[in-house]
């Protein structure tokens, strides 16, 4: 999986920072976490075409989240889009899709549909499962989560010696299916071994700390976590529905995360004071980056 920072900032975007943008390519797609004002034009600046985006998750409908929705989709219309363009978001994405289609005099002539969607698995394929969560912010918000389903390893030597041929069959037992051989029935469980656990990343949106935001992170390759402020500014934080640095990092260490990656940063905390905010993750939680625009993370 790659994953593509396009934007990093809070609500004000600066000259270093652009509004929030995650893209992630994984399992032969592109998937658009949020899409806030610029993100096309940060795509310039990568290898992600907008045209091979399949899907776009928005977390809520905050201007700095969604602005750049409407340009991005009518882009994609004057490129000649043929493919279709799936749009998920919280109750409240059809005023979003009114909205847009009431703007300007753009005509859409490309598939699209806008799903609203609530807590549970959002999609699930025999590659990936994407879920979403309710978090706390102050207006309804959701968090996201990729997992890989990775296969159980396949028991070469194990299906050898209960007589399976080399060949065509063993894909088959590797997939779930059972063969038969010598009028013997041969069953997966039999040449499997334990399940292996894929790669998880989770994304926070925008939002407090909070048992649902740990429970969807749980055991995460990769936490991105929002990180509007710092302790200095507690009140600040709880007020407006956001999360200090701490608080990232302390959803990361109770979900047993692997990594944390601090975004949606307040621009009072640009260049070297940067620093300030990635120090104060780091004394809870290690392991711990703060992220820039245009930064790429490859998981394997």
């Amino acid at each position: 999986m790659e994953i593509i920072f396009l934007g990093t900032s809070s609500a004000v975007h600066s000259k270093e920072r652009n509004h929030v943008s995650i893209a992630v390519k994984a399992f032969g797609d592109v998937m658009l976490f949020d899409c806030g004002e610029g993100t096309q034009r940060q795509m310039l600046h990568t290898k992600v075409s907008p045209m091979k985006i399949s899907k776009i998750f928005i977390t809520h409908y905050h201007g700095d989240h969604i602005l750049g929705l409407p340009g991005l989709m009518q882009s994609l219309g004057l490129h000649g889009r043929e493919k279709k363009l799936t749009i998920y978001g919280p109750k409240g994405l059809d005023k979003v899709r009114n909205a847009i289609f009431d703007f300007g005099y753009c005509k859409y002539e490309y598939p699209l549909e806008f799903i609203e969607i609530e807590p549970g698995i959002i999609e699930e394929t025999e590659e990936y499962i994407i879920k979403c969560q309710s978090v706390r912010h102050n207006v309804p918000a959701l968090a996201y989560s990729i997992e890989e389903k990775k296969k159980p390893r396949f028991l070469r030597e194990k299906a050898i010696e209960l007589g399976v041929p080399v060949g065509p069959l063993f894909g088959k037992l590797h997939n779930g299916e059972e063969v038969e051989i010598d009028g013997k029935i041969i069953k997966p469980e039999q040449v499997l071994g334990k399940p292996r656990k894929g790669i998880k990343i989770t994304y926070s949106g925008d939002t407090k700390p909070c048992e649902e935001m740990i429970d969807l992170a749980k055991d995460s390759t990769l936490l991105i976590h929002e990180s509007t402020f710092t302790r200095q500014d507690e009140e600040n934080a709880e007020e407006h529905g956001h999360s200090t640095a701490a608080d990232a990092a302390y959803v990361a260490k109770q979900a047993n995360c692997k990594e944390l990656i601090l975004t949606h940063i307040s621009t009072r905390y640009n260049g070297e004071l940067s620093k300030i905010i990635l120090n104060e993750a780091q004394e809870i939680f290690e392991n711990t980056k703060i992220a820039y625009d245009l930064m790429e993370i490859e998981l394997k």
